[in-house]
């Protein structure tokens, strides 16, 4: 039974793409569910296909690559679930590497736990040379979770991660486009898969790895995503209209942000290498404060594409 599709988003990483594909070519013990693997290239001038093309001789299944030309992380995903009718979907990212067993442990997961998303655990790695914050970045760009598979009551995000379709992933395009640029395009997808009921599983054996650029292992960028993860729950309330929710978070917010300051003050003070994780709390609690328009900062779409042109140019 061929019934998993892997949606693999890719925006101008070519070598990373490599590495991700060829890591999912690698899989074992699938028993042949593996349908497909679709690489949707976000990039306008869809400088993904030539390599997607010369990969696909390789792969061990059919290769789709779909071109998504609108810059943005929730088109990307809507157009990589348009491009297969697989009923289970697994995601992977581009900066990511599965291990071979990855798809197989998500697999017997779901089956085992008969939740709607099953997400399984990322090891972080960084660049050498990225000085006293290196342990915190790694932890920043990996996931922690339970020793053992089963259910949970939270969810993670869409890295790593397989998805029901039919009750995940409703409608012809689930991941909300307004997205696009600051990210967060799965809260408001859980929020709603947990308000009808939905289940939560973790794979504790689905590892995969997650090599963070060097212009992203840095402390001032994992800061600014801590500030935008910490936005995610008072703007999930606000789309919602549940005002009392988003004062409620705003008040955790706050508390968060007074407490995790103060600590971050007294660390600094005696430089000790702890406060990086006391700094990323403290955005946190800011970014449940300033939730509203205005205060988002952009990681991907257009601002990106933007990014990397300078890049070349310079």
């Amino acid at each position: 039974m061929t019934d998993v599709a892997v949606i693999v988003p890719t925006l101008r990483r070519p070598f990373d793409l490599e590495r991700a594909l060829r890591s999912l070519f690698a899989q074992k013990d699938v028993d042949g569910r593996l349908r497909e693997i679709v690489v949707v290239d976000n990039d306008p001038a869809g400088s993904a296909r030539a390599g997607v093309e010369a990969l696909s001789s390789a792969c061990p299944v059919p290769l789709i690559y779909r071109h998504a030309p609108r810059p943005g992380v929730a088109t990307a995903r809507n157009a990589g679930l348009a491009a297969t009718e697989a009923p289970l979907i697994a995601f992977l990212d581009d900066d990511e590497a599965a291990l071979p067993g990855w798809l197989a442990a998500l697999i017997r997961a779901q089956m085992s736990t008969e939740a709607d998303v099953v997400f399984g655990p990322i090891v972080g790695r960084v660049p050498e040379g990225t000085g006293w914050a290196r342990p915190y970045l790694e932890r920043f760009f990996g996931r922690d979770g339970p020793a053992h598979t089963g259910l949970i009551p939270e969810p993670y995000g869409c890295g790593n991660s397989l998805m029901v379709r039919a009750t995940a992933l409703p409608g012809l395009a689930p991941f909300d486009t307004r997205a696009d640029h600051a990210g967060g395009e799965d809260d408001a997808l859980f929020a709603a898969l947990s308000a009808r009921n939905g289940r939560f599983g973790w794979a504790a054996d689905a590892w995969v790895e997650e090599y963070a650029p060097a212009h992203r292992a840095t402390l001032k960028y994992a800061l600014t995503r801590a500030f935008a993860y910490g936005q995610g729950p008072s703007q999930t309330a606000a789309s919602a209209q549940d005002w009392p929710g988003v004062a409620r978070w705003m008040a955790i917010g706050a508390a968060q942000a007074i407490i995790w300051g103060l600590a971050s003050v007294a660390l600094t003070a005696f430089n000790r290498p702890a406060r990086a994780e006391t700094y990323d709390r403290t955005m946190r609690g800011i970014g449940k404060l300033l939730w509203m328009k205005g205060f988002e900062p952009h990681f991907y779409g257009s601002n990106e594409i933007a990014r990397l042109d300078r890049v070349q140019r310079a």
